[in-house]
């Protein structure tokens, strides 16, 4: 089997796709003897060479011109005559970007319908047009993978794609994410990342981005009544890169900062380092996610495996991430959403209890169990069958051309725990 994977967001493993792309392909590459693959890397006379390429993974380049139409022609001309070029017998696209057609058959991942479903996204005939493109594309794909049955079921109702067409396949999180450092006396690097953002000795954390639904006006409201209960000894650290300007889709913060009188109760201290964030995370009294929309929600699930009680939306998939976990709550009730966070930070017996609950919860997210599941789905696509065994459509089965192809042998993920995790991550 050889998978040719769109590597557009590889170079951008601070994002969500980013790191989805890198986790897939180092763990494929790591628990399959035979299996080949073969980055499609669309490069810009500016573009850096791809980093941290394992050595047994080829490297396509496409001369890629710069900006969103630039983006358009890769997805929809070059990713596929790089695919037809190397040989390729299955065609990946790690984001919501496919081509309308494809030489060999072609599995998309579509991790949300954000930029669908959200109003300030949708904006412009440009963007619409997109939305029409990659829409009816993931419709014409021979399967599409999604991060949870929330996203799941968003897909078949606003794009209509068969609920048999469909596999949810969760996501992971690396071992660097853990209550203690794995081995050593850490106590000097933690010194040293915690002087770097001047952090407070005990704060709670948000980490994540700042577009409108990832809902961060309403914690803020609801910061005011922490601050009451809780005064300037808990601050809200607001991790993750400010926005630098004000629109639609990023809202003013500090104006809202300075209007609900936090200025002494918040703290900014911008973009993290990837290899900072199990810090900042373990530190944390409580970590808030009170996205309205995610298709996964990646910082909830690394807060859990660091060991830190954590409140959550109820939006999106949160809930299947959270399961019995955490402190949910409707993203529109900021009262709720301060009881919660109050609750864990003066009720000494709670925060215990949804720690070690946490770390139950995310011990279930493996990126090795995210790459057997995609792996069982190449299989079936290049098989000509669905999840329930049933035949290929006609579509399907004229790209099949593998009947002679060698068996994937996988490696026991018990058998074979990675010594480092090479990720950078947040989406």
């Amino acid at each position: 089997m050889h998978i040719a994977i769109n590597a557009y967001f590889w170079n951008r493993p601070n994002t969500g796709s980013g790191q989805y792309t890198r986790q897939l392909v180092y763990h494929l590459n790591r628990l399959v003897d035979d299996l080949e693959i073969t980055l499609v890397f669309p490069r810009t006379p500016r573009d850096a060479e791809p980093a941290d390429v394992p050595p047994s993974v080829r490297v396509e380049h496409v001369a890629m011109r710069p900006g969103h139409l630039g983006k358009v022609l890769f997805e929809q001309r070059g990713f596929p005559a790089a695919c037809h070029r190397v040989g390729a017998t299955l065609a990946h696209v790690p984001y919501w970007g496919p081509p309308l057609r494809s030489p060999i058959p072609l599995v998309v991942t579509v991790h949300d319908l954000t930029t669908l479903l959200v109003p300030e996204y949708n904006r412009g005939a440009r963007v619409r047009l997109y939305n029409a493109l990659v829409s009816a594309a993931a419709r014409g794909a021979d399967h599409v993978l999604t991060d949870s049955f929330s996203s799941k079921l968003d897909i078949m109702d606003h794009l209509g794609i068969d609920e048999r067409d469909i596999t949810a396949v969760y996501l992971g999180v690396g071992p660097q994410y853990a209550p203690n450092p794995t081995a050593g006396d850490n106590s000097l690097i933690d010194m040293a990342v915690t002087q770097k953002y001047n952090l407070p000795e005990t704060y709670v954390l948000y980490l994540g981005g700042y577009e409108i639904h990832k809902n961060v006006l309403t914690l803020l409201q609801a910061y005011t009544y922490v601050a009451r209960g809780l005064g300037e000894d808990y601050p809200l650290v607001l991790a993750g890169k400010k926005p630098d300007t004000v629109s639609d889709v990023y809202p003013d913060y500090d104006g809202m900062i300075e209007r609900l009188g936090l200025s002494k109760n918040v703290c900014w201290i911008g973009y993290v380092d990837e290899e900072d964030k199990p810090l900042l995370y373990r530190n944390a009294e409580v970590f808030v996610f009170p996205s309205r929309r995610e298709g996964f929600g990646l910082p909830l699930l690394e807060a859990m495996a660091c060991g830190t009680p954590v409140v959550a939306s109820n939006g999106g998939s949160l809930p299947e991430i959270i399961g019995a976990a955490g402190f949910a709550f409707d993203p529109d009730d900021a009262r709720n959403m301060a009881g919660a966070i109050i609750s864990l930070v003066v009720q000494e017996t709670i925060a215990p209890d949804l720690r070690r609950q946490g770390l139950e919860q995310a011990a279930r997210f493996t990126w090795e169990n995210t790459a057997i599941e995609t792996l069982k789905v190449y299989d079936r696509v290049l098989r000509g069958t669905t999840a329930d065994g049933r035949p290929a459509t006609a579509d399907q089965k004229r790209l099949l051309t593998l009947d002679h192809r060698p068996q994937t042998t996988v490696h026991s993920p018990e058998s074979e725990q990675p010594t480092t995790d090479p990720l950078n991550t947040d989406h």
